[in-house]
């Protein structure tokens, strides 16, 4: 037996997966709009955003990075802000991107068969 009749997936429109109103009938579920890609990439922009403006900051507005690292608390909260946010914003558009590709790639292969 396949392992997808083990482990169907969560968001597949089957019965057991709807909900149910109080009388114990089935509730109608709209199809979810999109795949998601859009929302990995608005997230993975905003991320890489905000880690490029703590490190901004933190070089111009908290009083830059010495030999022993910032000059002042604001400047290691902003350099902490930045080291966290740049790694994860980067993979994060990173992801986005190879969605989006992998989407634009097997949407042309259909219309090729077509």
């Amino acid at each position: 037996m396949a392992l997808r009749e083990y482990m169907p997936l969560v968001t597949e429109q089957s019965p057991e997966h709807q909900p149910l109103t109080q009388s114990g009938e089935q509730v109608a579920v709209p199809p979810e709009q999109g795949d998601g890609t859009r929302q990995l990439l608005q997230s993975g922009i905003g991320t890489l955003a905000a880690g490029i403006l703590a490190a901004a900051l933190t070089q111009f507005a908290f009083g830059g990075i010495g030999p022993q690292g910032p000059h002042t608390n604001s400047g290691w909260l902003a350099l902490i802000v930045a080291l966290m946010c740049l790694p994860f914003g980067f993979l994060l558009s990173l992801l986005g991107m190879a969605k989006w590709f992998r989407i634009r790639s097997l949407k042309a292969h259909q219309d090729q068969k077509k």
